[in-house]
């Protein structure tokens, strides 16, 4: 039914409008990252000594990295996010789809990582269309239970931003003050929407039935919060290995500061464009002082993080086709 629902719509709007829109998704994420590499490059340009160049002062900064040291900090981070990954999408998926062994799943999750690249949820649709093919789950009830990881992953990020928060409140911009408030709001939406779909105060609702829903007529609150716990460690990994590498590009970042900037950075990777850019915008807007190491940092730590994970899911995507071929 939703399928269909999506057809007339897309008929109805005609094909100017869908060309319009399209347009506009494809344009978006490239001006995005534009304006936010304009907006590096003359900060930048202001910080660097006088009569060094931004390319060659950037440069300057690479040169002085302990590269090494820093590959044994975010190879193993890498490593560990991808079994948390698939731990969670393993759990996941047993509850609302079928059961599917952690041992299968995890070559899946790696090799979608290669098509996160260019989106990252085009990457979960390939793991739905997997599941579809090789476990005959319904594509719409794959899709809803991405839907409830995708509904996880900022919450669980806002309460850790909460802890950091409350850990550095007078060393925090002022901005961050609100963020225990947005938190309150956040948990206060998802009870609201458990409460819709699984209460029988709103059982007449048609739009509990949906396809799309699947998983959230089922979760139970121990679910929601199952989900924020087995996400937490690789937050907390996260703030270790960001914290020591940014020490390794010239700017030390006490943990408990790293714990209450992180998170925040971290909801920057959800904005479309490519490089992360506005993730790396953020660090140099916390860090004036340091804008071109943190700039090189922001860019550095995410898109290896992007990249190496598709170099795993590399490695593993034989094995994954093999498995569709079994499908």
């Amino acid at each position: 039914r939703g399928m269909n629902e999506a057809r007339e719509q897309e008929a109805a709007e005609g094909p100017p409008q869908r060309a319009t829109r399209g347009l506009l998704q494809h344009a978006l994420p490239w001006l995005i990252t534009i304006a936010c590499f304009a907006y590096l490059y003359f900060r930048i340009g202001g910080r660097a000594p006088a009569g060094q160049s931004v390319p060659a002062y950037l440069a300057s900064i690479f040169a002085g990295v302990d590269w090494p040291a820093w590959l044994a900090l975010m190879i193993p981070y890498s490593l560990l996010y991808l079994l948390i990954d698939t731990a969670v999408l393993w759990r996941v998926v047993g509850w609302f789809n079928t059961r599917v062994s952690y041992r299968e799943l995890l070559p899946i999750r790696a090799s979608a990582y290669i098509i996160s690249i260019l989106n990252e949820q085009v990457g979960k649709g390939a793991i739905g269309w997997y599941l579809n093919r090789r476990h005959g789950v319904p594509g719409w009830q794959v899709a809803s239970s991405m839907l409830f990881i995708m509904l996880c992953e900022p919450l669980y990020l806002l309460l850790w931003a909460v802890a950091g928060v409350q850990l550095t409140w007078e060393r925090v911009p002022e901005l961050f003050h609100a963020i225990p408030a947005i938190a309150l709001a956040a948990v206060a939406l998802v009870a609201g929407i458990w409460a819709f779909f699984r209460l029988p105060a709103f059982a007449s609702a048609s739009l509990r039935e949906r396809q799309i829903f699947h998983a959230f007529r089922r979760a139970a609150p121990w679910q929601y919060l199952t989900i924020l716990l087995m996400r937490s460690p690789a937050l907390l990994a996260a703030v270790f290995v960001y914290s020591r590498s940014a020490a390794l590009f010239g700017v030390e970042i006490p943990l408990a500061d790293m714990l209450g900037f992180l998170p925040v950075i971290f909801f920057g990777t959800f904005i479309p464009g490519p490089f992360r850019a506005a993730a790396v915008t953020m660090w140099t807007v916390l860090f004036p002082e340091h804008t071109g190491q943190m700039a090189v940092f922001g860019l550095v730590m995410h898109n290896f993080f992007v990249l190496f994970n598709a170099a795993i899911g590399a490695i593993f995507l034989p094995k994954a086709n093999r498995e569709l071929a079994r499908a």
